[in-house]
């Protein structure tokens, strides 16, 4: 097996054609040098200069083997360098699972710090609902997620990254928008409701139905939608109007108005951050504190 030494002599000589000078410009005697060449075609089985009374050139294999042998003394010397970045947490990779809305918050400004202050840190992004998510982090196929909640764990870490109030999302035209007020609960109850998934989507779903229910009111539910671009789109087409994140008020549809209502309470719907607590990633710790001092 050839060594590092023996390629940056291969690699002098090649480039410089001719022994004496390469054994000059590595700082050596041409003795040795001819024999870590010797020793090198030996170990690879093939020559790899012809010999003449003025110098050296390169066999059609010998100029093959230079580009290869460029490219891992490249390698060897990239290589502690990546791997102190990678322990300073400045390199590597960091596979992020999200729910849809928080990509409308909390991921852009993930993605604008890691730009700004973790360059060489790649972003592997994986769009989960939550229960998706905690099940990926626990099984090591994500670092980090962006969650609606979290359960009590000793081996996970979380925090709050957003908080956000439910708005009223109903087509253009419908009567809840021509009141000439915000509506109140009681007024939505009169309408069909387009609601979410109690399975893939309890948080809202919960969220949702708690509202009612504390202000002692049934509505009629029509729908029951996983996905809140879905409810979104559900309710552009006319199919009734829905409580949705006022962050989702970015998704502007054709046939789509948002209003306030008014016996809602502000900051009800939470995001939080959890990863777990014995991770190992530098990458992920930096980016965490990157986020936390840019809130």
């Amino acid at each position: 097996m050839y060594t590092l030494d023996q390629l940056r002599g291969f690699v002098a000589v090649a480039e410089e054609g001719h022994v004496g000078r390469a054994a000059t410009r590595l700082q050596m005697t041409q003795p040795p040098l001819s024999r870590q060449i010797q020793r090198l075609e030996r170990s690879i089985g093939i020559v790899l200069f012809d010999r003449t009374p003025t110098g050296v050139t390169l066999t059609p294999a010998g100029r093959v083997f230079l580009d290869e042998a460029r490219r891992v003394l490249h390698l060897a010397a990239a290589a502690p360098l990546l791997a102190r970045r990678v322990a300073a947490g400045t390199a590597g990779t960091i596979r992020i699972g999200f729910t849809a809305v928080s990509a409308l918050t909390v991921l852009g400004h993930w993605i604008a710090v890691a730009a700004k202050h973790l360059p060489e840190v790649d972003l592997v992004l994986h769009e989960m609902v939550t229960h998706a998510q905690l099940d990926a982090i626990l099984a090591g196929e994500i670092e980090v997620g962006l969650v609606r909640q979290v359960p009590q764990s000793e081996v996970l870490s979380s925090r709050l990254a957003h908080t956000d109030s439910l708005v009223l999302a109903a087509p253009r035209g419908h009567p809840l928008t021509t009141l000439g007020r915000p509506p109140r609960l009681a007024d939505i109850a009169h309408h069909d409701v387009v609601t979410y998934s109690p399975s893939e989507a309890w948080y809202f779903y919960e969220l949702v139905v708690a509202a009612f229910h504390r202000a002692q009111l049934r509505p009629r539910y029509v729908q029951h939608i996983s996905q809140i671009h879905t409810v979104l789109a559900v309710v552009n087409a006319g199919l009734g109007v829905a409580l949705v994140p006022r962050s989702a008020s970015a998704l502007r549809l054709q046939n789509l108005t948002f209003l306030e209502v008014e016996d809602l309470p502000d900051d009800t719907v939470t995001l939080h951050c959890v990863w777990r607590t014995t991770h190992e990633n530098p990458a992920l710790a930096a980016l965490l504190g990157h986020v936390a001092n840019e809130k």
